[in-house]
């Protein structure tokens, strides 16, 4: 029998020990009074006479994590949600029937205690525990000695352990929850309004996406799990609200990178009368406020190097940035066949059908992307790849629109809203005709094109990726770190 197995089968004969003498090991019957951080608040940094004046008595709860037993007497270390405090369990302090329990408990067993405080002579606060009650007997040791789990499949798969073993990983969904209460914040503080709207969509639109397909039972009716919420966002712009956004899960049925998650979260935002211009102030403004909130500094460590998120961020238009990044001739950017043998020769997987902006964003992703650490606005996009993107006033064949870039990685997208529903129409029918695989088949929603016709008035919108500004901002190497439950293939 190997050691596991061995260890599994002592932790059972313990269970059937305290079942057999009438202890429940898994009762929901005890209170907490403090936690670890209120008690060393109320009694750290204080001396032992002081500490002898504390005549309070504290019930915590809390695991196990470690534990020096001397048979009469032992210590242990307990872990809640604010942290950690030692304890000191004496044989005829507790009462018999406590003590018979103690010596059941292993490492990762749930605790209450009940004591008074003191100081051991290492000058640890310690709690001396009058009174104990096992709350859940643990079946499965934890992971050796705290060096955390070193396997990475491992810690995504059972995350709950990378969790308890792992300090670091908590912290960084405990910053990744502050960031998106920031977010929320800051809108909120702008007059916008949170709202919420279907994650299940007859028609998937919004994004060119191949989505998830599911179906309803009662209606008969095929539906998809929605690869954005930006149709439904501007039908509440010709509703009347003025300043809406959402922070949503989408779902794309896409490849896996360190990068991308089928399943990911969105904040997406719209603004009535006003420009993408606009919108570049504002995600400034907001992820400049969020970074300084966080990490007291403008400036990021991430991964091997520094990221500078003073402002004026850096604006280029996506030609510039070819012409100065990718080193591309100018006269290569105005000539589809010339264009698509450069891109040919740099082993770009794009066709002859491909028009020439499919072409040119092709190459700016190769060539220009990785060059941009500090956030850098990347703005006159080709109309062909922006279907949803008001048309610039005087360059028709691109559109008002802007990509953020930080550390090489697109962290948000943002337009100019079209509103003009025969333009858009159109474009979308375009759009559609050009899908080629049965997956991206889809369908003009005729109902979103009859919103615009009530009219829509002119305005901006948004989506940032909020699992890769957390990626940035919590110096996380793959999306997987800052995804509580990514998906995985299956072991088996």
């Amino acid at each position: 029998m190997d050691e596991l197995s061995e260890l599994l089968k002592l932790r059972r004969q313990k269970l059937d020990e305290l079942l057999k003498e009438g202890i429940n090991p898994f009762p929901n019957d005890f209170r907490v009074t403090h936690t670890t951080q209120e008690i060393r608040d109320r009694c750290g940094g204080k001396e032992v006479e002081e500490l002898e004046k504390v005549d309070e008595e504290f019930s915590l709860a809390g695991r196990i994590i470690s534990l020096r037993n001397f048979g009469k007497a032992a210590f242990l270390h307990l872990r809640d949600h604010k942290g950690m405090i030692q304890a000191y369990v004496q044989k005829g302090v507790v009462n018999d029937n406590d003590f018979k329990v103690f010596s059941h408990l292993d490492i990762g067993d749930f605790l209450g205690i009940r004591g008074g405080v003191f100081l051991t002579r290492t000058q640890e606060l310690t709690i001396k525990v009058h009174h104990l009650k096992l709350l859940t007997k643990s079946l499965r040791p934890l992971p050796e000695k705290w060096h955390g789990l070193t396997n990475i499949e491992t810690r995504y798969r059972q995350r709950y352990l990378d969790l308890l073993v792992n300090p670091q990983v908590k912290e960084t969904f405990l910053r990744r929850t502050k960031i998106i209460q920031m977010v929320r914040k800051f809108l909120q503080e702008r007059d916008f309004i949170e709202v919420e709207t279907p994650m299940m969509q007859p028609i998937p639109g919004g994004a060119t996406a191949c989505p998830f397909k599911t179906h309803h039972n009662t209606f008969n009716l095929d539906l998809y799990l929605r690869i954005s919420p930006e149709l439904y966002l501007k039908r509440l712009l010709v509703g009347g609200y003025e300043r809406v956004f959402e922070i949503n899960r989408n779902f794309r049925n896409e490849g896996i990178s360190t990068h991308h998650n089928p399943e990911f979260t969105m904040l997406e935002f719209y603004q009535a009368y006003a420009t993408y211009e606009d919108l570049m102030h504002l995600t400034e403004e907001m992820i400049c406020h969020i970074t300084q909130q966080l990490l007291g500094s403008l400036t990021i460590s991430y991964l091997d190097r520094a990221i500078n998120v003073t402002p004026p961020w850096q604006r280029m238009s996506m030609k510039q940035a070819l012409l100065h990044y990718g080193k591309v001739a100018p006269h290569l950017l105005e000539e589809k066949e010339l264009l698509f043998k450069h891109a040919h020769s740099l082993d770009l997987i794009v066709s002859p059908e491909d028009g020439l902006g499919t072409i040119i964003n092709e190459l700016f992703e190769k060539v220009v992307q990785p060059h941009l650490i500090n956030p850098t606005f990347i703005t006159s996009y080709p109309t062909e790849i922006s279907p949803l993107a008001r048309r610039n006033e005087t360059t028709p064949h691109e559109v008002d629109r802007f990509e953020l870039f930080i550390n090489g990685q697109e962290i948000a997208n943002a337009f100019s809203e079209l509103n003009d529903p025969i333009d858009q129409k159109e474009r979308l029918l375009t759009q559609l005709s050009l899908r080629t695989s049965e997956e991206e088949i889809g369908t003009l929603d005729e109902d979103f094109i009859q919103a615009l016709e009530y009219g829509m008035p002119p305005a901006a919108g948004e989506g940032i990726g909020i699992d890769r500004l957390v990626m940035v901002l919590t110096n996380a190497a793959s999306i997987r770190d800052v995804i509580l439950f990514p998906l995985l293939k299956p072991e088996r």
